[in-house]
């Protein structure tokens, strides 16, 4: 925009914006732009000029820096990715390094203590239980059944032959556990070969 054309428009705001009630110190800020001169506004509108070119000069320094920043790190081989890490990395230091972070570590360190600890003294406990289970007679009782079992069907397998099927042979211990007493009796079925 010119100069006169400025001035026209700023003094047909001035004129249309009706003033209404307000305080003494902006009526005396009106007063006072009302008082400036012809000459100060062109003086004023210069130096806007002047700093507006001075702005466009400097955008235009600061691209061409920019420019010249990127094609050095281009040729330095810096990407975006290795400046990316680099910062992630720093970041990571200033987070560890921050009392915030050690404090939290330490608190996380000293449960995760106690957090073993109970475990372990919950793993002795279930083992001295299983140890104690073991011991009593209602388990022995139990065990001795199991072997009494297991020897019998050995016992069973082992005799090839006329001995029966499996199935057979695991009926036959399981009535044989059932009345407490090992039995070796063996079902003489030779039509039933394996």
């Amino acid at each position: 925009m010119h100069m006169t054309s400025l001035l026209h428009f700023s003094v047909g705001l001035l004129e249309k914006e009706p003033l209404q009630e307000v305080d003494e110190d902006m009526v005396s800020e009106v007063d006072l732009n009302n008082t400036i001169t012809q000459e100060e506004k062109e003086e004023m509108y210069n130096e806007l000029t002047k700093l507006e070119e001075e702005i466009t000069t400097l955008k235009q320094v600061l691209a061409s820096k920019e420019k010249r920043h990127a094609d050095l790190k281009q040729r330095l081989g810096i990407t975006p990715l290795s400046e990316w890490r680099q910062n992630l990395s720093k970041g990571w230091n200033d987070v560890q390094t921050s009392t915030a972070y050690k404090k939290t570590s330490e608190t996380l360190s000293t449960a995760g203590q106690k957090t073993s600890a109970a475990f372990s003294n919950l793993g002795t406990a279930i083992s001295r239980k299983f140890g104690d289970m073991r011991n009593s007679p209602s388990f022995k009782s139990f065990e001795e059944k199991v072997e009494s079992t297991v020897s019998n069907i050995k016992s069973k397998v082992g005799t090839s032959g006329s001995g029966g099927s499996f199935e057979e042979v695991l009926s036959s211990a399981a009535q044989a556990s059932a009345q407490d007493t090992p039995t070796n009796t063996l079902t003489d079925n030779s039509e039933h070969n394996c």
